[in-house]
């Protein structure tokens, strides 16, 4: 049994094209049919907004132009955060005093502006991440695939995080409780950060689950917040190679998921001495490595 349970949408539902709201909140409401044994009616259902969002990046040696570091497909809200944890985690930036202001406009809804510290030294030709990616992509944006493993795999977590399983097994929940969009829509990603007791410090939502991770990270960021060394980190969806690496740039020690973990994922886990949980339920789990950290 899952926590994770959607909200009643009977199928097959032909949705229509009259949107009732902007979804500028990160959710739409639209007009749809909904069909049950044979009968149907008129309904109200949310969406997750799905929407495209580029990165344009400031700095002295640019001179007057801005810079675009690529664009991704996300679920509006929270802008600011996502640019900090992507720059963050592509290792443009290492602290959140490399970064002057992010900047989002109501003119450009769609185009977040990051001003970085004009002293900040840059590769200005790198095998850099340029890119037009979908809200799920993931390490397929990235040129230098085998360095971007061996820099990931470089990274050691020696956290001496103890949580007790109990806690573990109640993690979905108390996630699930803060997820207003999922509860909207059923159709979104969220990544929470829980202290040693449980509690819960920080969650995003994004319909894209690397998207999730960055907001959560970009925030953990900008607040002061990382690194993530006495949390675990709990994910919506599977765990790929690459939210593992975003996880170990973070710091986290201990990385948890609803879903299932790639063999890639684990294997960078187990190289790092990042304790990673999959499948957790309230009643159990799959400890993939590092269980010397659930008591």
């Amino acid at each position: 049994m899952t926590e994770f349970v959607l909200p009643d949408r009977s199928p097959p539902a032909r949705a229509a094209a009259e949107p009732l709201g902007s979804g500028q909140s990160g959710t739409l409401a639209v007009r749809i049919e909904r069909w049950r044994d044979g009968a149907h009616d008129s309904a109200e259902d949310r969406l997750a907004v799905e929407a495209p969002l580029e990165f344009l990046l400031h700095h002295a040696a640019f001179g007057e132009d801005a810079i675009s570091f690529g664009a991704t497909m996300r679920t509006p809200g929270d802008d600011e955060a996502l640019a900090a944890g992507l720059l963050y985690g592509e290792g443009m930036i290492e602290a959140a005093s490399d970064v002057l202001a992010i900047e989002t406009s109501t003119r450009r809804p769609n185009v977040v502006n990051v001003r970085l510290r004009a002293d900040l030294a840059l590769e200005l030709v790198t095998p850099a991440r340029r890119f037009s990616a979908g809200s799920s992509c993931g390490v397929c944006g990235t040129t230098g695939l085998d360095a971007a493993i061996a820099r990931a795999a470089a990274t050691r977590i020696d956290s001496k995080l103890r949580i007790e399983r109990h806690l573990v097994f109640d993690l979905p929940r108390r996630m699930r409780e803060s997820q207003r969009r999922f509860t909207d829509t059923g159709g979104i990603h969220a990544a929470a950060a829980f202290d040693a007791a449980g509690e819960l410090c920080a969650i995003a939502e994004d319909v894209g689950r690397h998207n999730a991770l960055d907001k959560l990270v970009g925030g953990s960021l900008m607040s002061g917040a990382l690194p993530l060394s006495q949390h675990v980190v709990l994910l919506s969806g599977r765990v790929s190679f690459e939210l593992v690496q975003k996880a170990l740039r973070a710091g986290v020690a201990v990385l948890a998921a609803i879903g299932a973990p790639s063999s890639l994922a684990v294997g960078l886990a187990a190289t790092t001495g990042l304790t990673l949980v999959g499948f957790l339920r309230p009643d159990h789990c799959n400890v993939y490595t590092h269980a010397e950290r659930l008591s």
